[in-house]
């Protein structure tokens, strides 16, 4: 309906807070990427030996709102004839293996005191596939990619008996998690075909019954 028909579905408010996370996440380890150094956390977490990848391309990797750009992290996929890429939070190097890891990071708040984060449920399916995708585009630009991605999670900690408003500023603390997960890129390519393939159909397919778009617009048809 957006690439085919031109059809713009409404627009909703931006995760500002979200994001504001992962500008501060990348500058911290901007800075260690400057010195080729491992961050504290990571050393603490027993993985002193990923460092964050210093390459003239990162910053033009990061920028997902110009992907199809040159130098944008992108690559063409010859046999759907389909541009496809994104934007990366970081990538880290392993200074044991010389590969390189592709790291996407993430903010939350949980309502339950004590719940561990996993990449179990419905939409961090999505998250994973993020995840698989970028690993298959990196090994197209002809970089040692590891097929373990990391998932940096930062939780804002509303459980804290620790004071949020203070006189010149609200200082809210974030418990961390950093989830290694196994990809698995052998759906992409042919899932790009397959999007090819429905690009090219004459009429609209029908959407999905988990699709929310397809209940909204059928829940707003008209009574005959």
């Amino acid at each position: 309906m957006q690439q085919v028909e031109g059809i713009k579905f409404p627009s909703f408010p931006g995760f500002n807070l979200n994001e504001a996370t992962d500008v501060l996440l990348k500058r911290d380890f901007d800075q260690h990427r400057l010195m080729g150094t491992s961050h504290p956390f990571l050393e603490k977490n027993g993985l002193g030996h990923l460092v964050p990848f210093d390459d003239e391309r990162f910053e033009l990797w990061t920028q997902s709102l110009h992907f199809g750009a040159e130098g944008r992290f992108n690559t063409v996929h010859a046999a759907s004839n389909l541009k496809v890429g994104g934007g990366l939070d970081d990538v880290w190097l392993n200074t044991k293996t010389n590969q390189i890891h592709i790291v996407d990071y993430k903010s939350t708040s949980q309502k339950t005191d004590g719940r561990p984060i996993t990449l179990e449920g419905e939409w961090k399916a999505a998250y994973k596939r993020q995840m698989d995708f970028y690993v298959w585009v990196m090994s197209r630009l002809g970089l040692d990619v590891s097929s373990i991605g990391y998932f940096l999670y930062v939780d804002g900690d509303r459980f804290k008996d620790k004071i949020f408003l203070g006189e010149n500023e609200a200082n809210m603390s974030f418990k961390v998690t950093l989830i290694a997960y196994e990809t698995d890129i052998s759906w992409v390519e042919r899932t790009l075909v397959s999007i090819r393939n429905t690009l090219h159909k004459k009429r609209r397919p029908p959407h999905h019954p988990a699709c929310e778009h397809g209940s909204f617009i059928e829940a707003a048809r008209p009574n005959p």
